[in-house]
C-alpha cells in the first residue's frame, strides 16, 4: 500500500497457489480475502463477516448479516444432479486500492491500484472433474469455531429480540413475530453440523443448547 504496508502475498503450498489480500494496517492484519488455485477462495467484509464464498461447484453471495444474495454454479460443476445457476459478473471492493472482478471460474481477478499504476492478479483456476480427487480434504471444523457460530447466532437471536421489544411493546404482539429467515437458516446449519461433525456429545448437547436457548 502507499502507506508501506503489505497488501497482497502469494504463497505456494506444493503445487497449489494461495493469494492472500490483506488490510491496510501496520499491525493486528486482517485478512480481507484468499484465493487458491484449487478452487476454493473467501472474500470477507471489513467486519470479518464472510462477502463471498466459491469452490469447485459453485459460489454464493452474502450479505453482513449472512444472508444469501444469490449463488451460482460453474458450467463444469460435478453436481450435474443440481439445475445450473448461471453467475452473473461481480464487482467488489476490499478497500479502496484492492478490488475483486469475478466474471467465470478462470476469469477471476484481483486489482490492485495505488499511486496512478494499476497491477492485476488472475487468480480463477479451471479444475477439471479428474481433478477433484485429487484435491485436499476440506478442513474440518474445530470445536472452538463450532462453539463460536453457535455464540454468534445466539448474539443475533438476542439482537432481534431487542429490536422486536423497541419496536412492539406488546408482548402479545412480540409473540406473534418470526426470527428472520436467515437467523432460521443459520441455526439449521449449525445443528446439521452438530450432527455431522466428529464432537463429543458433550459439545454437541452445549452447542444446540446454545443456539436453543
Amino acid at each position: 500500500y502507499p502507506s508501506g504496508n503489505l497488501a497482497i502475498i502469494v504463497v505456494r503450498e506444493k503445487k497449489w497457489l494461495t493469494c492472500i489480500v490483506q488490510e491496510d494496517k501496520p499491525s493486528n492484519v486482517k485478512i480481507q480475502a484468499v484465493f487458491k488455485s484449487n478452487g476454493r477462495s473467501t472474500c470477507y467484509y471489513p467486519n470479518g463477516a464472510v462477502w463471498i464464498n466459491m469452490n469447485i461447484q459453485g459460489g454464493q453471495y452474502l450479505d453482513q448479516a449472512g444472508s444469501r444474495v444469490r449463488r451460482w454454479t460453474w458450467p463444469n460443476s460435478i453436481m450435474s444432479s443440481r439445475p445450473h445457476v448461471p453467475l452473473s459478473p461481480i464487482f467488489i471492493s476490499l478497500n479502496r486500492h484492492v478490488g475483486v472482478r469475478i466474471l467465470g471460474q478462470d476469469k477471476i481477478a484481483v486489482s490492485f491500484l495505488a499511486m496512478g499504476q494499476q497491477a492485476k492478479f488472475n487468480v480463477g483456476t479451471k479444475l477439471q472433474v479428474s481433478d477433484v480427487g485429487r484435491l485436499p480434504p476440506p478442513a474440518r471444523l474445530g470445536e472452538d469455531e463450532l462453539l463460536l457460530l453457535a455464540f454468534r447466532v445466539r448474539i443475533l437471536r438476542l439482537f432481534d429480540r431487542l429490536r422486536g421489544c423497541l419496536n412492539f411493546p406488546s408482548n402479545e404482539q412480540r409473540d406473534k413475530i418470526r426470527p428472520p429467515a436467515y437467523l432460521v437458516t443459520e441455526t439449521l446449519k449449525i445443528l446439521q453440523l452438530c450432527t455431522t461433525s466428529d464432537i463429543s456429545d458433550e459439545l454437541r448437547s452445549s452447542v444446540r443448547a446454545i443456539v436453543n436457548a
